[in-house]
């Protein structure tokens, strides 16, 4: 075992990573890679090899999600072992690999034979010294990792090395792996040397080496019958005692399913953990964990702590001054008030919940054979469903067959993963001919599905079933290329068959989402402290009180012999005690009790507010904006960092075809007035253009000929509309603009397309297809034309096509310029060229390429070389130009927020120059920006060019060089940017730049993202998306925004706030936000103030009556301070107050950095607030005393008392702070007047009614025949005149003068409301044009985006695809 002193650097490095290898090892493991090929080999030697893996988990997710770990092929071709050429017959038949150890050929199995899926395409089974691996691609697979490891390049992944975890890292105590290759002696002989491994892997308390010893399936079979083949196939008896085991479906039968919950005795799922139903929630609460989680979440607030503390001790004899229910009651009351909210809150969530569990699906019924809808909740594991175009997907399905050929079927994943373009998956060729409900009500036999994970880019498991032919087993694989995902749509398929083999909270969405955690915000965290504080002011009080009450006990009780009190006690120590506890109750309101409960009620009507605001409502959608958390409002008012997802969020993904330019001359929908003295037409000049007979018009021709025909669209006629099936929508809006522009692609077969010209029927006969990706950035086509003259048609990215030009000419450079207005404008571009191809050229071409076409390995290599012979010499047709459409107001709200001082971060699961394109288009980058971009391989050329970039910036930072930067950083990099040793020096680095854009990243990256931030800077951080790949993300976040409106989105239902359109986010922060926080900052100030004000005058009381806790208001009226006397004013500041109208907080977006900076609620504010109410205490306590200094005689000659005095001076506390509320006011309503004089009139009548009825009712005498002598003396009057306004005298003062002499941004802005003035912003508005035309020139030429004219996939052959479909024929409708 290694030894367990180091530690890796980084937290999320994976930690089932290979042992390194010493060089003996390699040797051994090199010489004997050709046997470890031969699954037949008969050797006994021990092999060792390094494996790659990723991460299992990462500390974001909840680690009790079930992992297993992966099986690797180690054989000499890298992740893939022997192949067979049989399963490359079909578009993605070869995806569908068999178990290991044979290979499908002509619908059957054979022994003795091996096929790994990712020979041709990428991923797969590897069978090479038997295992199975999921190699992906690192474009196919973003988390970079599976539930059962990546079989990517391991140079990104960190070896353990046995020294154990860093410190800090949550995973610890991980025992070192185990790597075991030598077969047991009990499977040797006939079968063959059996190689096996075991892995000691996996997280939690268990060790590794327990949690994953048991999972040791045998590979690399030999012979023997089916019942020999069953039990070693990947999930097997011996690996289901793994965490979260494996689970055999029984196809169309209910009963052995358990009804779609498992379990049932003697079955294969005998003992193992129940399925969940598949009814979702996102609830805080439920029935049972309301209680617990809510008292809770409450007593962690100090306030209500202390108060619980105190209605306790207030229960023992003797000790408490006042009632001993004076505390308990408003506890109750205030703890029955926030319940109430909290259930209202979390009903609304349970309701969102229903109304997704109550969509409908279809369910194959076994009775009627025919499929019946059901709710989604009532969908079961084992149910076969059936899924129409533009359906949600409702759980995790197995892909049985589909309208389309071979059983293709097109799913968009942007819900899931952010990517723009589809996927596209296919049925077993097996059950792919499954196409009527008859036929699959007539599927029996088992699947065996592997145990719910967290990877959404894996998936194993074995279809058995009987063959309808002969009745014979059939055995056949099922991998990710058959997996549709919950959460993701049915896209240009009319139907699709499927069966269901995870459920609920166990699909693959949602096992990577987290439970919707308790959030606290800064100004909560802030006023705990500041309870802390006062309550250490509370304890110095009563030990001053107490001690005072000691010593005249203990020292000058024979003196006071009259008042009886003398020193009695033996234990003078219990005695301090009990006189503590009697202080501490009488001076507990010193922390306002209703506070906590008037914050809630007053978040609460702020979430209202924004909910009724019809400036948030979409009515397109009609969809108002939604607060779901409403005690995270205020922090609504304090963003310094914004994560924001791409497609769907800042865009519509919807692609147009705007402009093109053909021949040197530009042409668009619109003509743009700027534009038209360089010459630009219309789309109808265009077509007029056309029909002549001149080079120009030859061009054109061709231009829109290439649009029609290069292309991987496949044509679709509904309700008399030709709509067109793709990808990739930017493929869409081409075909669909040179169908606008009279080029109209309407049929494809397998080996031609067809064109209507002018009603002119064209066929072009398809001879190659070059496919796009990301390293070639184009595609080319070559076709025969009905005049029989072959040509080729290549689009793709400027710079590539130019660089197989055949020549420049004018036209090049006119094109050029062109190019750079568009990609100025944030459009995505890509240039046409074509060439006519001579008979001879192309056949010795061809078959170069049926050759590289035939290779097994490095196939892909092979054919983009191949490519890149026949694509030169190409004519130069043109440009097209998309826009990826972008929601309404999404520049001018970037553009506003940035100005606010928010800096915003794009986090996205697209591609790079389409997240360029955006940031360009939205303004989150501009031309002047410029553009660091991080595009490395490996962890330590990611750390150099980080650091030498951020050393060369400091420099320039300190020459005086503020040039402003933007990041453009992919999901591999990021990866390694990530990890520790890294992360300190990205993040320093993307601070420096006005803008991030992260592209390519997972939903587990986001979430790092964002984390990363979080802990490292103390900023309040909001994320934006609408997917469920933003979940992870918006939950990680201090506050959590989703779009709304559009059905089947995620992301609204896990955001503390939820809205339609991006622009909203505008008003939401700078109006509502702001106005949220200095409300609450305001009432949370004042409620203090009016606390402390009224008793610290008990305090100064005490004084004077020789500590002996005497009260000097009547038990019940100090609690009716807080909870009625007092309780309107704090509540109209918090929901009505404005500092500032809604219309200037939109034209001075920069007033919004008063909340990022906490100018409102500062430490410095909190005690000036604490010493004014000590002046005013102080103050009135003093004037009081000097008017009834000696008490005053009534009319009837006796004495007033103390309570006459101590109504008195309650009633003018009262009247001070109802004057400081109204000096606080900055908009006076009819809430307002309700609200502070309202209170003093309410107090006015409804204190002497109190006092005649609570004697009367003998509930409290101390107010006995006191209403008659107080409210008829005048004396009381003359002190409710006078003195509360010498009190507030100092304040109108210190206010008058501070905005006068001392004036904040908002003053001035206060007056600029108040007069309507114009302020005068001087504005080079040519000045800027002129820069940021040459700016953008020198940008673009270094940095354009192009559009992506199909989808990049090295699992599915593109050219094989469209060669499936003919549409001529009429697909099978699934009935």
């Amino acid at each position: 075992m290694p030894p367990a002193s180091s530690k890796p650097d980084n937290p999320f490095d994976d930690f089932l990573a290979s042992p390194p290898l010493s060089s003996a090892e390699q040797l051994a493991a090199n010489t004997t890679s050709s046997r470890m090929n031969d699954p037949f080999a008969d050797s006994t030697t021990n092999y060792k090899k390094p494996l790659s893996n990723a991460y299992d988990m990462d500390a974001f997710f909840d680690d009790d999600d079930d992992n297993f770990p992966a099986y690797h092929n180690p054989s000499a071709s890298g992740m893939m072992g022997q192949s067979s050429e049989t399963l490359g017959k079909l578009p993605l038949a070869a995806n569908a690999a068999p178990p290991a150890g044979f290979s499908v050929q002509d619908g059957s199995i054979l022994e003795g034979s091996s096929r790994s899926r990712g020979d041709e395409y990428g991923y797969g089974y590897g069978a090479g010294s038997g295992g199975y691996s999921t190699a992906f691609d690192d474009a196919e697979d973003d988390f970079g990792s599976t539930s059962y490891g990546n079989a990517g390049d391991s140079s990104k992944k960190k070896p353990l090395d046995g020294k154990g975890f860093n410190e800090d890292d949550e995973f610890e105590n991980v025992d070192a792996l185990d790597w075991d290759f030598t077969a047991p002696a009990s499977q040797t002989g006939a079968l063959g040397t059996q190689g096996r491994f075991s892995r000691a892997g996996g997280r939690g308390k268990k060790s590794l080496k327990d949690r994953f010893k048991s999972f040791d399936p045998t590979l690399g079979l030999g012979t023997g019958s089916l019942s020999d083949i069953i039990p070693a196939l990947p999930f097997t008896k011996r690996s289901m005692n793994a965490p979260g085991d494996p689970r055999t479906i029984y196809l169309n039968d209910a009963v052995l399913n358990g009804h779609g919950r498992g379990g049932v005795k003697g079955t294969e799922n005998q003992g193992k953990r129940k399925w969940q139903k598949n009814g979702v929630s996102t609830g805080k609460y439920n029935i049972v964990t309301f209680i617990p989680k809510f008292l809770f979440e409450q007593f962690s607030k100090y306030a209500n702590l202390f108060f619980l503390f105190t209605a306790c001790i207030q229960q023992i004899p003797d000790v408490s001054p006042t009632n001993r229910w004076t505390t308990i009651v408003p506890l109750a009351l205030v703890l029955i008030a926030a319940a109430i909210k909290e259930l209202e809150e979390d009903l609304k969530r349970h309701a969102s919940d229903r109304q997704l569990n109550s969509n409908r699906t279809k369910v194959l019924s076994l009775l009627s054979t025919t499929f019946e809808p059901k709710a989604w909740r009532n969908v079961r594991v084992g149910d076969i469903i059936r899924m129409d175009n533009n359906e949600f997907i409702p759980a995790d399905v197995v892909l049985l067959s589909s309208s389309e050929p071979e059983g293709l079927c097109y799913v968009e994943t942007s819900n899931l993963d952010g990517e723009t373009n589809l996927k596209i998956k296919q049925a077993s060729p097996h059950t792919a001919p499954l196409t009527t409900p008859p036929q699959v009500a007539n599927l029996s036999g088992t699947l065996l599905s592997e145990a719910p994970n967290t990877s959404l880019y894996t998936y194993d498991g074995t279809l058995t079933f009987r063959s309808p032919e002969n009745g014979g087993e059939k055995v056949v694989p099922v991998g990710p290329d058959q997996m549709l995902l919950r959460g993701a749509q049915i896209r240009n398929t009319e139907w699709v068959y499927g069966v269901v083999v995870g459920t609920g909270h166990e699909t693959k969405l949602l096992k990577n989402a987290t439970a919707a955690p308790i959030k606290r915000t800064a100004v909560e965290n802030q006023v705990n402290r500041q309870i802390i504080y006062l309550f250490g002011l509370l304890l110095i009080l009563s030990l001053i009180s107490t001690i005072g009450s000691s010593i005249r006990t203990w020292f000058y009780s024979k003196q006071s012999w009259y008042l009886r009190v003398e020193d009695t006690t033996s234990n003078k120590a219990a005695q301090f005690v009990k006189d503590l506890l009697t202080c501490i109750i009488l001076y507990n309101n010193l922390i306002p009790i209703s506070l906590i409960v008037t914050m809630e009620v007053v978040k609460f009507w702020q979430a209202q507010l924004i909910n009724s605001d019809l400036d948030m409502y979409y009515a397109r959608t009609d969809t108002p904006a939604v607060c779901r958390t409403s005690s995270l409002v205020e922090e609504l008012g304090q963003i310094e960092f914004i994560f924001s997802d791409k497609t769907g969020t800042l865009t519509c993904n919807e692609m147009e075809f705007q402009e093109c330019s053909i021949a040197g001359t530009m042409y668009a929908a619109q003509v743009d007035e700027t534009k038209r003295e360089q010459g630009q037409q219309t789309f109808q000049e265009l077509q007029r253009r056309a029909e002549m007979q001149n080079p120009e018009a030859e061009t054109i021709r061709e231009f829109l000929t290439l649009l029609a025909v290069c292309h991987t669209v496949i044509p679709e006629i509904k309700d008399e509309k030709m709509v067109y099936q793709a990808s990739s929508p930017d493929e869409a809006a081409l075909v669909s603009g040179a169908e606008a522009l009279g080029y109209r692609f309407h049929t494809r077969k397998p080996k031609s397309v067809f064109i209507d010209v002018h009603g002119k029927t064209l066929e072009y006969e398809i001879l190659n297809v070059c496919e796009f990706n990301s390293s070639r950035k184009r595609m080319s086509t070559i076709v025969r034309g009905a005049d029989g003259r072959i040509k080729i048609y290549t689009k793709g990215a400027d710079t590539v096509i130019y660089e197989r030009l055949a020549r420049t000419s004018e036209l090049s450079d006119a094109t050029l310029v062109h190019l750079e207005d568009y990609a100025t404008e944030g459009l995505r571009t890509l240039c046409l060229a074509s060439r006519n191809i001579p008979e001879d050229e192309y056949r010795r071409w061809s078959a170069k390429y049926e050759q590289a076409a035939s290779q097994i390995h490095g196939r892909a290599e092979a054919l983009e070389k191949i490519a890149e012979e026949i694509e030169q010499n190409l004519n130069l047709l043109g440009a097209t130009a998309i826009e990826d459409k972008l929601q309404d107001g999404v520049p001018d709200t970037i553009h506003t927020l940035q100005q606010a001082g928010i800096k915003i971060w794009v986090l996205t699961g697209d591609r790079q120059e389409t997240a360029i394109n955006i940031g360009m288009s939205c303004r989150l980058i501009s031309e002047s920006m410029n553009l660091i971009i991080v595009n490395e391989e490996t962890s330590r050329d990611t750390q150099e060019f980080l650091s030498k970039r951020l050393f060369a910036i400091k420099n320039q930072r300190s020459a005086g060089d503020t040039e402003e930067l933007a990041l453009i950083i992919d999901g591999k990099s990021l990866g390694f940017a990530l990890e520790k040793e890294t992360s300190k020096v990205f993040l320093e680095l993307a601070l420096m730049c006005k803008a991030v854009v992260c592209c390519r990243v997972s939903p587990l990256q986001k979430a790092l993202v964002v984390k990363l931030v979080k802990k490292n800077q103390k900023a309040i951080l909001l994320a934006i998306g609408d997917g469920a790949n933003d979940v992870s993300m918006i939950q990680a976040a201090h506050i959590g925004v989703g779009i709304s409106g559009v059905e089947g989105l995620q992301a609204a239902r896990s955001a503390d706030v939820a809205i339609s359109q991006f622009r909203f986010l505008k008003k939401l922060l700078l109006v509502h936000g702001s106005w949220s926080y200095q409300r609450l900052s305001k009432l949370i100030l004042y409620s203090f103030y009016k606390n402390i004000t009224l008793y610290l005058t008990q305090f100064w009381y005490s004084l004077f009556n020789d500590y002996s806790g005497q009260v000097v208001y009547e038990s019940w009226t100090w609690s009716f301070y807080n909870v009625v006397f007092t309780i309107l004013p704090p509540l109209v500041i918090g929901i009505f107050d404005q500092f500032v109208s809604a219309r200037m907080l939109d034209r001075y977006p920069q007033l919004y950095q008063l909340g990022q900076s906490n100018s409102f609620f500062t430490p410095m504010a909190f005690w000036q607030w604490i010493g004014n109410a000590f002046y005013h205490s102080a103050l009135l306590f003093t004037f009081s005393l000097c008017v009834f200094w000696g008490d005053l005689k009534q009319s009837d000659g006796t004495d007033t008392g103390l309570w006459f005095w101590g109504t008195t001076l309650y009633m003018m506390v009262l009247l001070t702070v109802l004057g400081k509320a109204a000096l606080i006011s900055d908009v006076w309503t009819k809430y307002t007047l309700a609200a502070i004089p309202g209170s003093f009139v309410v107090t006015m009548v409804a204190l002497p009614l109190y006092a005649i009825i609570a004697p009367a009712l003998n509930f409290s005498l101390e107010y006995k025949n006191l209403s008659s002598h107080l409210w008829t003396n005048g004396i009381f009057y003359l002190c409710l005149l006078v003195f509360p306004i010498a009190c507030l005298l100092r304040d109108y003062v210190w206010k008058y003068y501070r905005r006068t002499y001392l004036p904040k941004s908002y003053h001035i802005v206060q007056e600029i409301q108040k007069f309507n003035l114009s302020d005068y912003r001087p504005r080079q508005e040519q000045f800027q044009k002129a820069i940021k035309k040459v700016r953008a020139t020198q940008r673009m030429r270094r940095q354009r985006g192009f559009a992506f004219s199909q989808t990049e996939s090295k699992t599915q052959d593109q050219e094989k695809l469209i060669r499936a479909y003919d549409t001529s024929i009429q697909r099978p409708s699934g009935y």
